[in-house]
């Protein structure tokens, strides 16, 4: 491994640190009795409060100044300042611990713990008086500074995303204000997980490999298990699990977890994202649209305090009710073609028309989808039910009730991406095989999204399933959104990336 100049001085510091009697990497726990955040916003001069602290983190800036010194110690609510005397710190052993240690073998980045007092310095600035210096763990490489100079200018800023990503650690370290995406992530899901389960719905875990991928229409990645020798798929979905668990008696299911689909990569897709799929008996998905439009202004308003956030350009309104509007009048009103209609040849040629690329694999439900993804999604700013599919797109929803060839089902769109989908979900195992099994029909003809037939999963549904209606929401999207971020790596703490280059 070749070092840098500044990482041979680094490791230079710790064998000195070690010559001293130091350890570097301490076993013994260090117990943080106050945050940086909770000292700077609660010490009260008047009140003297916060006389004895502890606090611990990494050191991101330092200033010599003889015999007394000033640092910022950043843990994971904030920054704060240190002031360090040489008098007060050194005692008995400790006599080389200012002179030797803090200002020559101290590096930006180092972990430390300080025992000391708050207190306000001459220009008011709240700070931590150490009267105890303790290395908590010395830092190897050195963390890129942002530099600001009088002005408020900042220079040498991390932001290339190619590295931030990567190095997501060194990210959140010197970019703190990232920091606050991933805390409404959690918040997101914290807060649908506790509406749901203030619902009496059960939260509960299904299999991650699977023998057979099913529940949605995509790719799978496929892997091997030696001891029973037999291929597994990671799960594109978890819908087919949770619904046996439907049938098993339950009233209502969730799941929140990762799904794996093996294809392309884009500002709004990763191989690994996380979903939240539910599933809820005896209802349907008209009640299923209202219970969305709750479950999302709720969470817009423990996120961001509103209903309303900004999306890019765009101020969204999570406020119900949405616009309800069919994939056929949909696609209609932004190409005045009616499709609704007509055949696969004759889609063939409205595509064609409408320079939308195909091919010979897909049939009538997938010429359609790309209709509607190539002229209609862009438009849906707003949060927008597209509603009532063909039956050739949904092979798991049941029949409309009153419209011909259609099904149940409604996907939610905002700022021109679909964030949710749901249906009433068929539970008729007649209908349920034959639309599998003309799913693998379209398997053969080289449509390798299509889903295989599950003679389990249908073995439980001629048990007999109630009926149900069932939510599936993309988290990573609904982040974005919630925290007006474009593209999905900016939600997600590791996002898959290509090999290093060397």
């Amino acid at each position: 491994m070749q070092l840098s100049e500044q990482e041979i001085v680094r490791r230079e510091n710790l064998q000195k640190i070690r010559n001293l009697g130091i350890e570097p990497y301490p076993a013994e726990q260090f117990v943080v009795t106050a945050m940086a955040q909770e000292i700077e916003e609660g010490y009260e001069e008047e009140a003297v409060n916060f006389q004895q602290v502890a606090i611990a983190g990494r050191i991101m800036s330092r200033r010599v100044m003889g015999k007394a010194s000033f640092a910022e110690v950043q843990d994971s609510s904030g920054r704060i300042q240190i002031y360090v005397s040489r008098d007060e710190i050194c005692a008995g052993e400790n006599k080389d611990l200012y002179n030797q240690v803090f200002k020559k073998l101290l590096d930006i980045g180092d972990y430390v713990g300080i025992r000391g007092r708050a207190f306000k310095t001459k220009t008011g600035q709240t700070s931590v008086r150490a009267e105890e210096f303790i290395f908590l763990s010395k830092s190897l490489r050195p963390l890129p500074i942002v530099k600001r100079d009088d002005d408020g200018n900042v220079y040498d800023e991390f932001l290339d995303p190619e590295l931030r990503y990567r190095q997501r650690y060194v990210d959140l370290t010197v970019n703190p204000q990232f920091r606050e995406i991933f805390l409404k992530r959690s918040r997101i899901v914290s807060t649908m997980r506790r509406f749901f389960d203030d619902k009496g719905w059960l939260e509960v875990e299904t299999p991650i490999l699977q023998p057979i991928h099913g529940g949605a229409a995509a790719r799978p990645f496929a892997t091997h298990h030696n001891t029973l020798d037999m291929p597994l798929y990671m799960r594109i979905a978890n819908e087919l699990y949770l619904k046996r668990l439907i049938v098993g008696g339950f009233d209502g299911v969730y799941e929140i977890g990762k799904m794996f689909r093996n294809e392309g990569m884009d500002r709004t897709h990763n191989p690994e994202f996380t979903s939240m799929e539910i599933y809820v008996a005896y209802k349907d998905y008209v009640w299923m649209m209202e219970m969305v439009e709750s479950l999302l202004e709720h969470i817009a308003v423990e996120v961001n305090g509103s209903t309303k956030a900004m999306v890019g350009d765009n101020e969204i309104d999570f406020k119900g009710p949405y616009r309800r509007i069919s994939m056929y009048d949909s696609i209609k009103e932004y190409t005045d073609i009616d499709v609704s209609k007509m055949d696969e040849d004759e889609l063939r040629a409205v595509c064609k028309q409408l320079h939308i690329e195909t091919d010979s694999s897909m049939g009538k439900g997938k010429l359609i989808d790309e209709i509607f993804g190539e002229k209609v999604e862009d438009n849906l700013i707003q949060p927008t039910y597209i509603t009532d599919y063909p039956i050739e797109m949904t092979p798991l929803a049941k029949k409309h009730r009153t419209e011909e060839g259609l099904v149940e089902r409604f996907e939610l769109f905002v700022n021109g991406k679909e964030i949710a989908n749901a249906y009433s979900e068929l539970n008729d195992p007649i209908d349920q095989r034959e639309r599998l099994e003309a799913q693998s029909l379209l398997a053969a003809r080289g449509d390798d999204e299509a889903m295989e037939v599950d003679d389990d999963f249908l073995r439980a549904l001629e048990y007999g399933m109630p009926p149900t209606s069932g939510l599936g929401i993309g988290i990573d999207r609904l982040t974005m959104m919630l925290t007006n971020q474009q593209s999905i790596q900016e939600v997600l703490f590791f996002p898959q990336m290509r090999p290093e280059q060397p």
